[in-house]
């Protein structure tokens, strides 16, 4: 049977297993995910020797920079975004090469554009945390040609960036799109939300928070309060993950009857 699976740390909060298990039983396809937990992400290596069927896995936090130097190759939007988290296993023999994408950037434009207006001239966004969900977030934008500013806590070395205290009533109004790319909130610490001025949210805002657990969380619940239009990352979870099993087999689940 062949194999995928998901590194991380702690996989305990994922939700890639079940979607790809339930995925695969729906579409009859012989093969299995899973997670597969390790201290460092050295632990790749054991992990490939001892699972000759893997043919791909997702990669997540905190290992998404760390894996490039372990691979062969690295896609320009990976390399562009400086995070991979998804790797295709090429197998020839007793050789093996591992092949670096990201699809958190295409995951999320795919998730913002339905609740885009049609008219995107002018659009500005900003972009709540710099870790690196924020990069795969920028990239996406920038092919959406949406300009954008971060938010930190701490902007040294960033460029572009301002503090969350340096949020005004007009950057909060030139700034239609909020995208929420830092943890705060996810369960179980589901009254936690970035410090951003609430108040100042209106009808005319699109907030979108990558956090998809729990699936109303306090900043989109805030920012719905004030009619804002909400949104979380589940449909950006589902989309990264179908985009690399794509990326595994050339083929489209959703074209699986």
């Amino acid at each position: 049977m062949i194999l995928y699976a998901l590194i991380g740390k702690t996989l305990h909060h994922s939700f890639s297993a079940s979607f790809f298990t339930n995925e695969f039983a729906d579409k009859h396809i012989c093969a299995s995910y899973i997670n597969c937990e390790m201290p460092s992400v050295e632990g790749v290596g054991q992990m490939l020797a001892e699972r000759p069927a893997l043919r791909g896995f997702n990669v997540t936090i905190p290992y998404k920079r760390d894996i490039i130097p372990l691979l062969d190759t690295v896609s320009p939007r990976a390399a562009r975004i400086g995070a991979v988290n998804t790797v295709v296993v090429e197998r020839t023999g007793n050789s093996i090469k591992l092949h670096g994408y990201n699809t958190d950037a295409p995951g999320f434009r795919d998730s913002l554009l339905p609740i885009l207006p049609e008219n995107r001239s002018g659009l500005k966004a900003l972009i709540l945390g710099t870790g690196g969900a924020s990069a795969a977030v920028a990239d996406a934008l920038d092919e959406l040609d949406i300009t954008y500013t971060f938010v930190s806590r701490n902007c040294q070395g960033k460029n572009n960036c301002i503090a969350y205290s340096d949020i005004t009533e007009e950057e909060m109004e030139t700034h239609r799109i909020i995208i929420n790319t830092t943890p705060l909130g996810t369960t179980p610490d589901t009254a936690l939300a970035p410090p951003i001025p609430y108040g100042m949210i209106s009808k005319e805002h699109i907030c979108h928070d990558l956090v998809y657990n729990p699936a109303m969380t306090r900043f989109m619940r805030l920012c719905a309060d004030r009619w804002a239009t909400v949104k979380n990352g589940l449909e950006m979870l589902h989309n990264q993950a179908l985009l690399s099993y794509i990326l595994w087999t050339g083929t489209d689940l959703r074209t699986i009857k």
